[in-house]
């Protein structure tokens, strides 16, 4: 078995992941970049997208993250997210029309505040979308 490391992943609402891993790949603000058992220490910000789990060189889980960010260490992984849900709970037709209810809200913003909200988590609902498109990283090369 490869070498393993802990991964938490944390949402506002509760404990969602606790458990030993191969490697993660983690939206990063500035890209996406992989955690292997005694990765360099780093913090970084999540900007919307997906976690994706690795076992035996395959993705095994993938979770949306909403934003947030990651602490890694040599031997754990935390992330603290603003919002997560797994890929596979992700409703298509909600998310569209959330997607359709935000665009009116932002012509229909009464202040720059309120258009910069919308803005905002139109932008998560876009990338929660794109989520349910992307292909699972290929695994083994």
């Amino acid at each position: 078995m490869a070498d393993t490391f802990e991964l938490e992943l944390v949402s506002p609402e509760s404990l969602l992941l606790s458990e030993p891993v191969e490697m993660v790949v983690v939206p990063g603000e500035e890209g996406d970049f992989g955690v292997l058992a005694g990765h360099a220490p780093v913090i970084s910000n999540i900007r919307p997208g997906t976690l994706a789990v690795f076992e035996g060189g395959s993705v095994i889980q993938r979770v949306f993250l909403a934003g947030g960010f990651a602490e890694v260490t040599k031997d754990r992984c935390t992330i603290l997210a603003e919002g997560a849900v797994p890929v596979e709970d992700i409703d298509r037709a909600d998310v569209e029309q959330e997607i359709r209810n935000l665009r009116d809200d932002i012509g229909a913003a009464a202040d720059d505040a309120e258009r910069t909200r919308a803005e905002a988590a139109l932008g998560v609902a876009e990338a929660k979308l794109q989520s349910i498109d992307a292909p699972p990283y290929a695994g083994g090369h």
